[in-house]
C-alpha cells in the first residue's frame, strides 16, 4: 500500500497522532501498523488510568508543557465524545521530615507549572480528604482525575477511520528500508510503502529504530508494576487516590491508591525489572529481551546506582506482608488480608549508554523516519498535545521532502 505516512504502533500515542495528522490535512494516506490482534494491548491498556495534573515535571520539559496542555485537551475530548471520567483529587503524603522539604519543592513546582489550587495541608488536615489516611503534611491536588485510557484509544481510532484512516491488525514489522524518495515498511502480512515512517512502539521502539539503521543512544529497558486490589468491603478506605512523596534515588513514584473509573481501587505498583518486555507476570521471560537489556552498558550503570532499591522492590514482589507494610504507611488500618491479586503493567523506559534513565519525552528524528523512543506517563494523559507536535513536525516534513 502506498502512504504518505505509517505509523507503527496503535498505542494511545500513535492512535492521537494518526487521528490529528487525518484531521489538519484529510488528503493524507496514513496507514497504523500494530502487531497485536487489537489496539492498546500494552502499555496503553495496562496503566493505572490516571489523568496527571502536572505536579512532578521539571517546569519548561516536554513533560511538563505537554502535560498540562495534555490535560486540557483531553478533558475537553472525553466531554465532546461522552467518555466517562472524573476529577476525583490527589493527596500527595509526606510521611517523614525528610521528605518536608521535597513536599515544599512539588509545591513550588505545581505553581510554576499554573496548578495554582494546588494547595499544600497540615497534616491534622489529611483525613478531612482521606479519613483512614496519614502523614505529617500533603498536598491536595484537585487537577488529578481517572478514565479508562483504552476506551479513549478506541475513540481516536474510530475517528480516524471516520475520516478515512487505516488501522492494519497482526502486522509486526519485521524489516524497513530507505529510499531516496520513500520507505517500505515490511511486515508478515504485506508490504506498506510511505514518504515517512513515524515510530510509536513503545516496548519496542528501539529496535524499530535500528530495523531502518536509525543511529541511536538508548535502549528500552523493561520495568514491571504489579498492583493488589483492595478487597470490595475495604474500598471505603479510598476516596480518591493518595501517593507518598516520590523517593528522589528512584526514579518511580512508590507504592499508591489509585481508584479506577469502573470500580475498585488498586493498590501499588511496585517496580522491578523485568525480564522480557512483555513479561506480565512474575516468571514471564524472553532471552532475547533479557539478552539485550543485561548486555547493554547503560544498565550495568543502572544496576549499580539502584541495586539496593531494586532489591527492595523485588522483595516486595514476592512478600505481600513488605508490600502491605509500604501501602500500610499511607493506610494505617490495611490488613494484609485486604489486598487481592490485581494486574500488571511493564513500562518502557529509554536507558542511555551512560547508564542514565531518561526522563523526558524524546524525539529523534531523521530523512524518512521519526522515532518517539521515550513515551513514559504522563503520555496517556498527554496525548493529543504530543500528537500536535508530532503532527507539525510530519507535516513540515512532507512539504520539505
Amino acid at each position: 500500500m502506498h502512504n504518505d505516512v505509517v505509523i507503527i504502533g496503535a498505542g494511545i500515542v500513535g492512535l492521537a497522532t494518526a487521528l490529528t495528522l487525518k484531521e489538519k490535512n484529510p488528503d493524507l494516506n496514513i496507514s497504523v501498523l500494530e502487531k497485536e490482534g487489537d489496539i492498546a494491548r500494552h502499555q496503553t491498556g495496562n496503566n493505572s488510568g490516571v489523568i496527571h495534573a502536572g505536579v512532578y515535571y521539571k517546569p519548561g520539559s516536554l513533560k511538563a508543557i505537554n502535560c498540562r496542555n495534555g490535560y486540557k485537551m483531553l478533558i475537553d475530548f472525553c466531554d465532546r465524545h461522552s467518555i466517562k471520567y472524573e476529577l476525583c483529587g490527589k493527596l500527595i503524603v509526606a510521611l517523614t521530615r525528610e521528605e518536608l522539604p521535597r513536599l515544599d519543592e512539588l509545591h513550588s513546582r505545581s505553581l510554576t507549572n499554573g496548578l495554582t489550587k494546588v494547595k499544600k495541608i497540615p497534616g491534622e488536615e489529611i483525613k478531612e480528604y482521606e479519613p483512614y489516611g496519614t502523614g505529617l503534611a500533603a498536598l491536595y491536588v484537585p487537577y488529578t482525575g481517572i478514565t479508562d485510557f483504552r476506551q479513549v484509544a478506541g475513540k481516536y481510532m474510530q475517528l480516524f477511520q471516520d475520516l478515512g484512516g487505516n488501522v492494519h491488525l497482526n502486522n509486526k514489522v519485521e524489516k524497513i528500508s530507505h529510499n531516496s524518495n520513500y520507505s517500505e515498511v515490511i511486515t508478515g502480512a504485506g508490504n506498506y510503502s510511505a514518504r515517512l515512517v513515524v515510530n510509536t512502539a513503545g516496548l519496542h521502539a528501539d529496535r524499530i529504530a535500528k530495523l531502518a539503521n536509525s543511529s541511536s543512544n538508548v535502549r528500552i529497558i523493561p520495568f514491571r508494576g504489579e498492583y493488589y486490589e483492595l478487597a470490595p468491603e475495604k474500598e471505603h478506605l479510598v476516596r480518591g487516590l493518595i501517593y507518598p512523596v516520590p523517593d528522589p534515588a528512584f526514579p518511580f513514584l512508590g507504592v499508591h491508591f489509585t481508584r479506577k473509573i469502573n470500580g475498585g481501587i488498586e493498590a501499588g505498583p511496585n517496580a522491578v525489572f523485568a525480564f522480557g518486555r512483555e513479561a506480565y507476570s512474575k516468571f514471564g521471560f524472553s532471552r532475547k529481551d533479557f539478552y539485550d537489556s543485561i548486555t547493554w552498558k547503560g544498565f550495568h550503570k543502572v544496576m549499580r546506582k539502584y541495586w539496593r532499591t531494586g532489591l527492595g522492590e523485588y522483595y516486595r514482589s514476592y512478600n505481600k506482608t513488605a508490600f502491605a507494610n509500604a501501602l500500610r504507611k499511607l493506610l494505617p488500618s490495611l490488613d494484609k488480608n485486604d489486598l487481592k491479586p490485581g494486574g500488571a503493567g511493564v513500562r518502557a523506559q529509554a536507558c542511555d549508554r551512560n547508564g542514565s534513565l531518561i526522563d523526558d519525552f524524546l524525539i529523534i528524528e531523521s530523512k524518512n523516519q521519526m522515532d518517539i523512543l521515550n513515551a513514559p506517563s504522563p503520555a496517556a494523559t498527554a496525548s493529543l498535545s504530543i500528537a500536535q507536535t508530532l503532527s507539525e513536525k510530519i507535516l513540515k516534513h512532507l512539504e520539505q521532502n
